[in-house]
């Protein structure tokens, strides 16, 4: 059956109306009016007046402020609003001044919070005079842990979180290079190397019965990772000679310097025997990939691992290891990070 329109008197389609007055067919109501120029232009009109109105409530300085892009004002948004769900207003981390330029001096490293699942919740303003970005420029790598940690170590990070959050209040420790400006990679040939060491804490909000936790960490620069046959100093380094097990056979003199053990000490004991049992799976791994390797002076790669010196200290050890001796033997190389 055909409907005809009361005012024009042509056939109607399916779904469509005439105007009374020009006689022209427009979308129902299932079928809204298309986007034009001036509609877009309104919508980008009041993104922009909310992005403004956001920026206004971050509490940072006005000079910040106007420096922030859009995608920068989100990124510090949704920063803050993390921080909101962890912490009750009167115990919020402090921003800006309200820490104390002279307390954030005396610090080795800057202050990092991390929500359960790595997100970036606060970063402490000193981060600017160690790795040479300020937090909003940070916030641009990224808004997780992992956006501004060397992709290398991101599995063992992952595993470090989760030994952490499976044991609040245990201390768990990781080395990786972290992101820095440009102006500080041409100074100093590179990333910076960062110790960070934190733990699991429960939070809990006054009113509240319920409890979450974050990561609390404090960030300490390290002496720079050594790249890939870097021949600088051989003061801060020593090798060793082990049987495919990672027993002892042979180590430089030099050890005793650097981890206070006598050469005869350490003959024959296990590699495993020295090492922090958090670094345990990451030696594990690089002891599978240099067996697995074909033929003497396949590469296995680095790692970064913390071995017990004789006074009952951890040192940091920046270590590669390859197949040698015919591959019936593993030559490590290990450089001390102060």
């Amino acid at each position: 059956m055909t409907v005809f329109c009361n005012h024009c008197h042509r056939p109607l389609q399916a779904e469509m109306i005439c105007l009374p007055r020009r006689g022209k067919q427009v979308p129902s109501a299932s079928k809204p009016f298309r986007s034009t120029k001036s509609a877009s232009k309104a919508r980008r009109d009041q993104i922009n007046l909310e992005l403004q109105a956001l920026r206004s409530l971050l509490p940072i300085s006005m000079r910040e402020k106007e420096r922030l892009s859009y995608l920068h004002t989100m990124a510090l948004v949704c920063l803050w609003l993390r921080g909101a769900q962890l912490f009750s207003p009167d115990l919020a981390p402090p921003v800006g001044p309200a820490l104390g330029a002279e307390l954030l001096s005396l610090l080795p490293g800057f202050l990092l919070v991390l929500s359960a699942n790595g997100k970036l919740v606060y970063i402490s303003e000193n981060v600017a005079q160690i790795l040479g970005l300020s937090m909003v420029e940070l916030l641009a790598q990224g808004d997780t842990v992992f956006d501004i940690l060397d992709g290398q170590v991101h599995e063992d990070v992952r595993k470090k979180l989760l030994l952490a959050q499976e044991e609040p209040g245990r201390e768990v420790t990781f080395v990786s290079e972290m992101r820095t400006s440009k102006a500080f990679r041409l100074q100093h040939g590179g990333n910076r190397a960062m110790a960070v060491h934190g733990r699991f804490t429960a939070l809990s909000w006054p009113t509240s019965s319920s409890s979450t936790a974050a990561f609390l960490a404090l960030c300490t620069p390290v002496a720079r990772l050594p790249a890939d046959g870097d021949a600088s100093s051989q003061d801060d380094l020593f090798h060793s000679t082990h049987i495919l097990d990672m027993t002892f056979i042979d180590v430089t003199e030099s050890v005793t310097y650097h981890l206070g053990y006598r050469r005869e000490e350490l003959i024959g004991q296990s590699w495993y025997s020295l090492l922090h049992p958090e670094d345990a799976d990451l030696a594990a791994t690089q002891h599978r990939t240099v067996g697995e390797s074909l033929g003497a002076g396949a590469a296995a790669g680095t790692a970064v691992l913390r071995v017990l010196r004789r006074d009952r200290t951890w040192a940091w050890l920046h270590t590669s290891a390859r197949r040698d001796g015919g591959g019936h033997a593993i030559t490590c190389t290990s450089r001390c990070l102060r």
